[in-house]
């Protein structure tokens, strides 16, 4: 089945090229993306992710982006996933680049790209085995004004996902400037302790997820799930009770072992409840 892509408006088939050589977001990761949920033709937290990119925008001073709106933009979204046969369930990424040019003389023509994957039902499910995960000790991401951003210069986490897979684990955590956990290479972390729940604030370097965000707003909403930001050490985590990952695309997934530490899943299938 043939695929599709679009690219600053126009679509393209999968096979055919359009990005520059000297491409910023190429060149030095100058750019930002996310990654979205479709399901039955709408984006899931739609409102929350078009909020993060155009604040990120604003921070990374990205200009001419008059014609790039949270609506053409989400219009083009669905069109795609229309276009590949997977407006029921799939997996969107929105990557935005400054332009083409050096570090001193950028086009500054704001450009963007829109890809989309089928989504299978897994996505859909608490996963049923936990995760295997452990701390990436090649790399400490610094705490700044653009910690928070999903950036196109991604390379602490890639290698940190490269090395996930060669010492067998799903995900590795990464730390921050003074040795403490952020986030991993994918997601949030969120941990339980006699049946509270925490997670590292924004100004730890982490992220600004997406589900992160919900889960804080149902505590909010429901005293049950009442939840801390607080800072994480590997002592607390070998501590925790329970330990749980979060994206927009997978939700929830529970940790079943770090090191020679297990844990259980109690909450974060309620959790995993409320959010789904």
């Amino acid at each position: 089945m043939k695929k599709y892509f679009n690219y600053n408006g126009r679509v393209f088939a999968d096979d055919e090229t359009v990005l520059s050589k000297d491409d910023r977001s190429y060149r030095y990761g100058d750019g930002l993306f996310e990654t979205m949920k479709i399901v039955k033709g709408n984006i899931l937290l739609e409102e929350y992710h078009f909020e993060r990119l155009f604040s990120g925008l604003e921070t990374l001073k990205f200009k001419d982006r008059a014609l790039f709106t949270r609506q053409k933009i989400g219009e083009q979204v669905k069109e795609l996933c229309k276009k590949n046969n997977c407006e029921e369930s799939a997996r969107v990424r929105l990557s935005v680049s400054r332009g083409s040019g050096g570090l001193y003389d950028c086009d500054n023509k704001f450009s963007f790209l829109i890809e989309s994957w089928p989504l299978d039902r897994n996505h859909n499910v608490l996963n049923k085995n936990g995760l295997v995960i452990d701390i990436f000790p090649d790399a400490k991401k610094s705490i700044d004004k653009f910690s928070n951003l999903k950036s196109a210069n991604y390379l602490p986490y890639a290698m940190a996902a490269i090395w996930a897979k060669e010492n067998k684990l799903n995900d590795a955590l990464i730390l921050n400037q003074h040795n403490r956990i952020c986030d991993s290479t994918i997601a949030n972390i969120f941990w339980v302790k006699s049946e509270n729940i925490f997670t590292p604030p924004l100004s730890e370097g982490c992220v600004a997820g997406i589900m992160r965000k919900k889960i804080l707003e149902l505590s909010i909403r429901d005293s049950a799930f009442l939840q801390q930001e607080s800072v994480l050490t590997e002592n607390i985590l070998l501590q925790a009770d329970e330990v749980f990952l979060t994206n927009a695309i997978t939700g929830i997934r529970w940790v079943k072992e770090y090191r020679y530490k297990t844990y259980s899943n109690t909450i974060s299938s309620k959790i995993f409840t409320e959010v789904a």
